[in-house]
């Protein structure tokens, strides 16, 4: 059997093992496809693996040989399911893998601010404590997170853990998700509507999926409904955010703070509107990206070839 993996590098530059995959067939390995080298890749091949590189009408046509489509990742538009369903083609995804890292890497985007880290780190690496005549000296204010109010829009695996954390650390959490469970509600977690969140959040952080209802939904109304020098936190989509409202709410003063591991354009366009905002962090979209979590995803998509040769596909999302 041939197994083909078209964009590798990212989930795998060279820490992951692949053995198990290899113990399924013949396995092709390409760290990165171009959409016009997608087919002749592919070729005969049954079963495919790939991260970010589109799967559509026209490459499935082309390959007539395929039945197996894994999704190195949890999120699976790059796939278009009507077409493989059709096909009889089964389409699999990586759920919950990255729930640790995720929730984790949100905190230490909270926390880099609210303690300053980096920045008293190149001040001292600077000189500066060497020259002080002090013990110990501070640039900017330190901010205890203990009994500030975060707000998580988004109340799945991630979301619940990200309260987990927070409740932990003293904090009181108010969440917004479209199906209220009124068994996850405690006195100091609790669902509020979306702008009881927005008005009460000092941090209100993003946990959702991109869909076409909230695309865009962080904009200039929402934002004004915030309290002022609020911080925003997004290690979910670019999408959800309109980029040019919130750099202006950072350069106006609205917002105090925003961190962002995702952008609306990955790689990142030139002209990204965040990359001169005022107290902007923006990462490379990392927050998934542990070694942890990434070992993680690849025993979860040879379990799913497992299943699938077993005839009991598991994380089909082509059902």
């Amino acid at each position: 059997m041939k197994l083909v993996i078209l964009d590798h590098h990212a989930l795998n530059p060279g820490d992951m093992d692949l053995t198990e995959l290899r113990s399924f067939g013949e396995v092709t390995v390409y760290p990165r496809s171009k959409p016009e080298e997608v087919v002749d890749r592919i070729g005969d091949a049954e079963m495919i693996f790939i991260n970010k590189v589109v799967i559509d009408r026209n490459v499935m046509d082309a390959c007539p040989n395929l039945r197996y489509v894994g999704v190195m990742a949890t999120g699976y538009n790059v796939v278009d399911i009507d077409a493989a369903r059709e096909r009889g083609i089964v389409v699999t995804n990586i759920p919950d893998y990255s729930t640790e890292s995720v929730a984790q890497f949100t905190f230490a985007l909270i926390l880099a601010r609210a303690n300053r880290v980096y920045e008293h780190s190149a001040s001292v690496h600077a000189g500066e404590w060497i020259a002080s005549p002090d013990f110990s000296y501070w640039k900017y204010p330190l901010i205890d997170v203990r009994d500030k109010t975060l707000g998580i829009f988004g109340f799945g695996a991630i979301g619940q853990r990200v309260a987990k954390i927070a409740l932990a650390m003293g904090m009181r959490v108010l969440y917004y998700t479209r199906t209220h469970h009124p068994e996850l509600d405690t006195e100091d977690c609790h669902y509020a509507e979306e702008d009881t969140v927005l008005a009460q959040a000092d941090i209100v952080t993003l946990h959702l999926p991109l869909t076409k209802d909230n695309e865009g939904m962080v904009c200039k109304d929402w934002i004004a409904k915030m309290k002022d020098g609020a911080w925003l936190i997004n290690t979910a989509r670019g999408g959800l955010i309109r980029e040019e409202d919130l750099a202006q709410a950072l350069k106006d003063g609205k917002l105090g703070y925003a961190a962002s591991d995702v952008v609306r354009v990955e790689p990142m366009a030139a002209d990204c509107p965040l990359l001169d905002a005022p107290n902007m962090t923006i990462t490379p979209h990392i927050a998934w990206a542990s070694f942890e979590a990434r070992d993680r995803l690849m025993k979860i998509a040879a379990e799913n070839v497992r299943c699938y040769l077993a005839g009991k596909p598991q994380n089909n999302v082509a059902q």
